[in-house]
């Protein structure tokens, strides 16, 4: 294949991904639904022209990382601290953790009690299809206000990292004992850390550098330090929420003596372009990563009864599960937020990161899809059961 070709293939994916957002403003249809239809009828295509590409499960992977420091990112840039909002973070954090842990475990007795796989392995596999994908739901709520939108943003933000801290702790071998408990905490005291100290070196470089070229100088600096830290066995998503965070609430972060060593005029100023840049940067490795997962699906295997019956039988106790804690314990507003809990990014990324010894065959990057499509159709009736008007274009 030419390279002509190769960057042919490559404007035209970017180009149909824009014309999804157009098509979804109108018919509601989220955009990540789409990719990842066309994804899969690109396969289809491949093999009746018996045209041979297999995406590496490691480029996968990488858009994933890239794309999910992205998103977490924009999502925090986002969002402003402040006193009033105290008990909003408070809730969305408890409701994160409640229903991340409750589904889980239900996910996980499911498949124990029907494939006889140890437990270990199979809240394992459970963790990835309980975590909420911000990679869908923060961009799916562009259009609501108020609490409902940052409810959604803070809960799905969350999700996404108490629910890489409990895969980590979950694959340890002394899983459920002590020890494992105690190094679950020091892992947490070391990550809170490492975050405090290199969101202010980061804050000090976008501070200080007048280079043109600065904020993919930023990315790059904050991309080393998610994948040490994640090689570190730390959940180091928390280090780009904490960035994302202190920037766009440096008025309030940065006070007495700290204010001789950052500008927080000056970091405001440079808050609009890097957002921009950020938003830019995880749609396209958002449309590439969703086009590539469509690609790797091989549709005969979806038909199978029994796949379908698991991803519906999987879908229906996340719902349940969510629909008993906002109704009974949360008591607050079912609509949309009973619907709005996408899998999506991070659950393949779990996925791919199950070491061997814990893979259960009948749970499989088959099963993924089918949760993704029907979480994403939920929340599409969601926001169209809403009062307020959805922006779900952008994914």
């Amino acid at each position: 294949m030419g390279s002509y070709t190769i960057l042919i293939g490559l404007s035209l994916a970017v180009i149909l991904s824009y014309l999804f957002d157009l098509i979804a403003r109108a018919t509601k249809v989220p955009s990540v639904l789409m990719l990842l239809l066309s994804g899969i009828a690109l396969r289809q295509a491949a093999d009746y022209f018996e045209f041979t590409f297999v995406a590496p499960k490691v480029i996968l992977e990488i858009f994933g990382v890239i794309g999910l420091i992205m998103i977490v990112l924009e999502g925090a840039l986002d969002l402003k601290i402040t006193r009033e909002k105290f008990p909003l973070i408070r809730r969305s954090f408890f409701a994160a953790v409640l229903m991340l842990v409750v589904q889980s475990l239900a996910i996980a007795l499911i498949l124990h009690y029907w494939l006889g796989v140890n437990f270990q392995s199979c809240l394992v596999n459970a963790i990835p299809l309980a975590v909420i994908s911000s990679a869908i739901a923060i961009p799916s709520v562009a259009g609501l206000t108020g609490e409902k939108q940052e409810f959604i943003i803070y809960e799905s933000t969350f999700s996404d990292i108490l629910g890489i801290m409990l895969f980590n702790f979950a694959l340890q071998a002394n899983f459920g004992q002590g020890m494992s408990v105690a190094t679950f905490g020091l892992d947490v005291i070391a990550v809170a850390f490492v975050a405090i100290i290199s969101t202010a070196a980061l804050i000090f470089l976008l501070d200080r550098i007048r280079l043109h070229v600065k904020f993919f100088l930023i990315l790059a600096f904050l991309i080393l330090l998610y994948s040490v830290a994640k090689n570190l066995h730390l959940s180091s998503l928390v280090l780009v929420l904490v960035f994302g965070l202190a920037v766009n609430n440096a008025e309030q972060f940065m006070v007495g003596p700290i204010k001789t060593w950052f500008n927080p005029a000056r970091l405001t100023e440079e808050l609009h372009q890097l957002r921009s840049i950020t938003a830019e940067s995880a749609f396209l490795i958002r449309t590439f990563f969703f086009l590539l997962f469509g690609f790797s699906i091989t549709v005969s295997k979806l038909m199978s009864p029994q796949l379908l019956i698991q991803g519906v039988l999987i879908v229906a106790a996340l719902t349940a599960i969510r629909y008993f804690y906002l109704r009974f314990i949360a008591k607050t507003d079912l609509i949309p937020e009973l619907f709005i809990a996408p899998k999506g990014l991070i659950t393949v990324l779990l996925f791919y990161s199950i070491p061997q010894q814990h893979l259960i065959g009948e749970v499989s990057e088959n099963i993924l899809f089918i949760v993704i499509l029907l979480t994403g159709v939920l929340m599409m009736v969601g926001l169209l059961m809403s009062r307020e008007e959805p922006v779900i274009g952008e994914y």
